[in-house]
């Protein structure tokens, strides 16, 4: 990665705009020396995850947003893929189901959080509330939120109070132990371009693809809008967001893995010690396990 470890960072309080970060940064790193660090860093991870749960103190919250064709599968897949299942949860949020527009739009997500000890990665999240619904505010409607019956009337005012009751939601779960990482892969509209092509073209990736991902990109722009603006109001220090450079998806990979791995050793997670008349217990029953059999 850079040898400025914050260099995706979102700083808090900064207004975001996406042209002004790269999507397709390499950081002049050759392909296989990235993939092979990546496979190094997925080493450290495994044995922060162990620690992790054995401190049982903290929780892992992990947000993946993007446009279609960025990745978000392909990096969960790959920079996960040394962590143990049992202590790893990955959800993917698709369109509120009829029981969920039953509740506050925080409802479900809320019932999708890591336990402490805990990873929990949500492939989309709350964010699309204030994203696709931003772009589409007539999906607001089947909210039925009193007072917001006509689509006119979901305005700025409506944003801002969304997009702090995102913040309130995320300093709770912050103060209470859950760490918080936001990452957004930042993919250029040509390299979305030759993605879908590609999934159009190749058999095995046809069911990839959809005729909405060709009306959402025609709504790119009022996509990139909605992205900043959600990404400036919500970065905050205990709950930031990443801009990762996601052209290169072995890149974005190992950006990813970084940040984790960084944010892990700041943690200082350490393994639980046990009182000393339990540790003299453990003598005890160490001797008893050696004699056997003598």
């Amino acid at each position: 990665m850079s040898k400025d470890p914050n260099r995706f960072l979102a700083t808090p309080g900064q207004k975001i705009k996406l042209k002004e970060y790269s999507t397709n940064y390499t950081g002049d790193i050759d392909k296989e020396v990235g993939k092979a660090t990546l496979e190094v860093v997925k080493e450290k991870l495994s044995k922060y995850q162990e620690t992790l749960y054995a401190e049982d103190a903290h929780s892992v919250l992990i947000i993946f947003q993007a446009m279609d064709a960025a990745g978000k599968d392909s990096a969960i897949s790959h920079v996960m893929s040394g962590l143990n299942p049992q202590g790893c949860q990955v959800f993917s949020f698709k369109t509120p189901t009829a029981n969920e527009y039953e509740h506050d739009f925080l409802w479900r997500h809320s019932l999708a959080l890591p336990q402490r000890g805990r990873i929990g990665i949500h492939n989309r999240s709350h964010y699309e509330n204030v994203l696709v619904c931003k772009v589409h505010p007539e999906y607001i409607l089947n909210e039925r939120i009193p007072g917001y019956k006509d689509v006119k009337k979901i305005g700025k005012s409506f944003w801002k109070a969304r997009y702090e009751s995102i913040r309130n939601f995320e300093k709770h779960l912050a103060e209470n132990g859950t760490v918080i990482l936001k990452f957004f892969l930042n993919v250029s509209e040509e390299t979305q371009k030759e993605r879908f092509l590609d999934r159009i073209n190749d058999p095995s990736k046809n069911w990839k693809f959809s005729s909405a991902d060709i009306t959402e990109r025609g709504l790119w722009k009022d996509y990139m809008s909605a992205y900043e603006e959600a990404i400036t109001e919500t970065s905050t220090e205990r709950a930031p967001w990443y801009i990762i450079p996601a052209d290169k998806k072995w890149y974005a990979r190992l950006a990813i893995s970084q940040i984790l791995e960084q944010t892990f050793s700041e943690l200082n997670l350490q393994y639980p010690e046990l009182p000393e008349e339990e540790m003299a217990k453990l003598e005890e029953y160490k001797k008893q396990l050696l004699a056997e059999g003598k």
